[in-house]
């Protein structure tokens, strides 16, 4: 007959199968992470680039943020989020965390500029010069100048978002001039192709247009082309991506 447990040994053992769960979940995260970190060394490598080139910024929408900080434990800095209540939550439970950059990296309307010009570092949506002025324009005077990515519809697939390339320089003059922002380069998120040759010539068409951007406004901190995710950051690298945005290969699938 089956002992029956009593109520605080049955505490002990959930304790107990917590923890375990919880240090199985910390090892495969670690394992993701630095599997992800060699693919990257490695894309690095086969484009003849050095890998301190490809930053990475590990994707992590719908993950805790327990999860995050045991990511930035292993050294990983910069986050993407692509809900911006959800990211503004996460940066302020993170807050003891020291040099954390929070990116958002999803759609913003223009009803929710105002808390991510006042908690996050870098944006990589802005299509439209709208949304950038009201960036401008609420970024708070304590903070450094908010760090902007123009989306760019590279393919021109029609559920993309994303400025076209052929309006992108008409935006990156308007928004380099604007006084609390710093134009930092391009981003993109073409649609899937399936072989790595495809991928790569989509991606060599934002390298192009971002060369052709760098040369035409003389910024010096256009430095940053901000593609490639899980599935194609090969490619991506291959074709000259300074960041490429990973969220399933770190945290493990949503």
């Amino acid at each position: 007959m089956e002992r029956v447990r009593k109520p605080f040994e049955q505490k002990r053992v959930h304790a107990w199968r917590l923890l375990v769960t919880v240090t199985h979940m910390m090892s495969q995260i670690q394992q993701r992470y630095q599997a992800v970190c060699e693919r990257i060394t490695q894309a690095a490598l086969q484009a003849g680039r050095p890998a301190a080139q490809v930053q990475l910024l590990a994707v992590s929408k719908t993950f805790a943020a327990e999860q995050v900080r045991e990511v930035a434990d292993l050294g990983q800095s910069d986050f993407g989020e692509n809900y911006v209540q959800e990211g503004v939550d996460k940066i302020v439970a993170l807050k003891d965390v020291p040099g954390l950059v929070w990116h958002c990296i999803g759609p913003l309307q223009s009803n929710k500029t105002r808390p991510v010009a006042e908690h996050f570092d870098w944006v990589h949506s802005v299509d439209r010069l709208k949304i950038a002025q009201r960036l401008s324009e609420q970024r708070p005077a304590h903070l450094p100048p908010l760090n902007i990515c123009l989306q760019v519809n590279i393919d021109g697939g029609p559920t993309k978002a994303g400025v076209s390339p052929t309006d992108a320089l008409a935006l990156a003059q308007a928004v380099s001039a604007l006084p609390r922002l710093v134009l930092r380069g391009l981003m993109t998120i073409p649609d899937p192709v399936e072989s790595f040759d495809a991928q790569v010539a989509v991606y060599t068409q934002a390298k192009r247009l971002f060369d052709d951007l760098h040369a035409a406004l003389a910024l010096p901190q256009f430095d940053t082309l901000s593609m490639g995710m899980s599935a194609d950051l090969e490619a991506a690298v291959q074709a000259g991506s300074t960041m490429v945005r990973v969220g399933t290969a770190v945290f493990g699938g949503r």
